[in-house]
């Protein structure tokens, strides 16, 4: 594989049974890539290794004073020295293709992963862990690829040269022979701590990274609350830690650099002082003294790889775990009649958990107290079977809902995803420009001014077109995650996109909580318009989308416990009213159900039902 060849057509399935595991898989995969770069790193080992024989033959020439012999030494070293430039050259364009190949594998597969748990991912590994995966994790693992074929190349020119010394002079062969493996080994009994430094400063990084990303990410309201400074004091204590962390980790890194210094220079002078020793009593030629000498020298250059391949791997085991983590993942169940083939089925909508029932065609509201619960139904909705209990191991599975009479999580994932879409609490808008934003997989119903005229979108069209060169909003770029454009226009925006698309069946997670009630009452006519005559279940509880609703469900301790109207449901369904309108415990006992005046208090949502009748008695 070449890098003009990625992507894979097929990255394969990997062995996510634990970090060593998935290296080993990767290594295999690039096996190919990787007998290359040995075979390049050979020849430039070698060639190195072979210098100091050009070199003693020379000296040797010249102590016999032979001509002849100085030449052939001459042209011996040239090759050599062509050997070592053409080697080098495509040993690190060999290595650093398996390095970029490895990380686009790597990637390839998280975000085939990804794809396939869709908004569940972010529910059972956290979003940063995600990120750090996808990004510095890859790099790391692409590393150790990219280590290993060098430090293969450099442990067999380690091997070879001893033997090829232990030939050409035993004496001083065998002195070499028996301090090489101690030079390789001697640094193992510090790994370990050098390993556990460097994982607790990775540990301290996450956190600090992580605070550092909550703090961005809620800048608006500690500056409201005032609270910059608390959260500055924190992260610059996080930043010391890992500061200190860092300095201790680099400090036993430094200790195995300078053993990997120390005793090469020991061996080197044994190998001097018994040398000298020889060669004054003529047991050895000065020529074959300077040979075992420079060949020494040079092995110190093969011998760097030792430490090298293990700090990589340090680096790169953890990283090679977390992805493993993250692949390991599969859907909650696996369908008991396997994947069905075909193509999306049609009709009503079904949570089996808690007898939701969504009928074709029409909208549907669901109200639910529990946020976390009203999340893990989307979820269910969309295909994707949920687990009970926080730590996810264990728990009892709920398999997904069902689309016609058909279980989601048995369809094949696009043809899941064609049937049903599911809008997320929290959308996210790619960076790019609205034209691109829109330009979504679509059955091309539904045009794109219509989604952005029924989602209450012409104040942002009027700000982007400002924005824009030639004035046309279509045109203009939308920076990443939006994070130019205020809270509800990113929500608008989103909710414009999933409209394009005109699913055969919609669910909407809050669409509108960051939107003001008079827009929100028009969004809901809009989007109650534009869907007519398709699927729609919007959860929510806000009185100005439910009460635009065809149905309305009202889900309570996970199970359906009123269905309805939502004018109706207001006066007869306490828990209801009490969700919908914020009503304190007193608040609902003071009003007894089918009475019909709302309470005056509720955080404003007696006022949001009266805006929705105003709003229809006007139209």
């Amino acid at each position: 594989m070449q890098i003009s060849d990625l992507p894979y057509p097929d990255p394969g399935v990997p062995d996510a049974r634990s970090g060593p595991r998935f290296l080993l898989w990767l290594g295999r995969n690039q096996l190919g890539g990787q007998l290359r770069s040995l075979a390049w790193g050979l020849l430039h080992f070698t060639s190195v290794a072979g210098l100091p024989y050009g070199v003693g033959y020379a000296v040797q020439a010249v102590v016999d004073g032979s001509g002849a012999r100085l030449a052939a030494a001459g042209g011996l070293i040239v090759l050599l020295g062509t050997a070592i430039a053409l080697g080098d050259t495509m040993l690190h364009r060999t290595a650093v293709t398996n390095w970029i190949t490895a990380a686009a594998r790597v990637q390839q597969l998280l975000a085939r992963r990804a794809a396939a748990l869709g908004a569940a991912l972010t529910r059972r590994v956290a979003a940063g862990e995600v990120v750090a995966v996808s990004t510095g994790d890859v790099e790391k693992i692409g590393w150790f690829v990219e280590a290993l074929s060098r430090f293969a190349a450099a442990a067999l020119t380690v091997v070879l040269v001893s033997v090829g010394l232990v030939v050409y002079q035993p004496a001083l062969g065998v002195v070499v022979a028996l301090g090489m493996p101690v030079l390789a080994l001697a640094v193992l009994p510090l790994l370990p701590r050098a390993t556990r430094r460097a994982d607790h400063q990775r540990e301290k990084a996450g956190r600090a990274t992580e605070l550092a990303s909550d703090t961005v990410a809620g800048l608006r309201v500690l500056r409201g609350i005032g609270g910059e400074e608390l959260f500055l004091d924190r992260y610059r204590r996080a930043s010391q830690e890992v500061r200190q962390a860092a300095v201790r980790s680099a400090r036993m890194w430094s200790l195995i650099s300078s053993v990997q210094v120390l005793l090469p220079g020991l061996l080197l002078i044994v190998v001097v002082w018994y040398g000298v020793h020889l060669a004054r009593e003529g047991r050895i030629t000065v020529g074959e003294l300077v040979t075992v000498y420079s060949a020494v020298m040079m092995l110190n250059y093969p011998l760097r790889h030792f430490e090298e391949i293990a700090m990589v791997y340090s680096f790169s085991r953890p990283s090679a775990q977390r992805a493993a983590r993250v692949l390991a993942l599969e859907r909650v169940i696996e369908p008991s009649g396997g994947v069905r083939e075909g193509s999306a089925p049609s009709g009503d909508l079904y949570d089996p958990q808690t007898g939701l029932l969504a009928p074709a065609g029409r909208l549907t509201a669901v109200v639910c107290g529990d946020p976390d619960l009203a999340g893990r139904l989307a979820d269910r909705l969309g295909g994707h079977a949920t687990v009970d209990g926080a730590d996810r191991d264990g728990g009892s599975t709920t398999p997904s809902a069902l689309l016609g009479g058909v279980p989601l999580d048995e369809l094949p994932l696009d043809v899941a995803r064609t049937a049903v879409l599911v809008q997320d609490k929290d959308p996210v808008l790619l960076s790019g420009t609205l034209s691109e934003l829109l330009d979504v997989p679509s059955a091309g119903s539904v045009r794109p001014d219509q989604a952005l005229a029924a989602a209450q979108c012409s104040d942002v069209l009027d700000a982007l077109a400002q924005a824009s060169l030639d004035e046309d909003p279509l045109h203009a770029r939308i920076t990443e995650r939006g994070r130019s454009l205020s809270g509800g226009q990113r929500q608008r925006l989103a909710l414009a996109r999933s409209l394009v698309t005109d699913p055969e069946v919609l669910v909407l997670d809050e669409p509108t909580s960051a939107v003001d009630s008079h827009t929100e009452a028009r969004i809901a006519q809009g989007v109650r318009t534009l869907r007519r005559g398709r699927t729609t279940v919007v959860l929510s509880s806000s009185p100005l989308l439910l009460d635009r609703a065809d149905r309305v469900v009202f889900v309570h301790e996970g199970e359906v416990a009123a269905v309805g109207v939502h004018r109706e449901l207001v006066r007869t369904e306490p828990r209801y009213r009490a969700v919908v309108t914020r009503e304190t415990d007193e608040e609902t006992a003071a009003v007894p159900a089918g009475s019909g005046p709302l309470p005056a208090s509720g955080s404003g949502r007696a006022s949001d039902i009266q805006i929705a009748i105003d709003i229809e008695e006007t139209a």
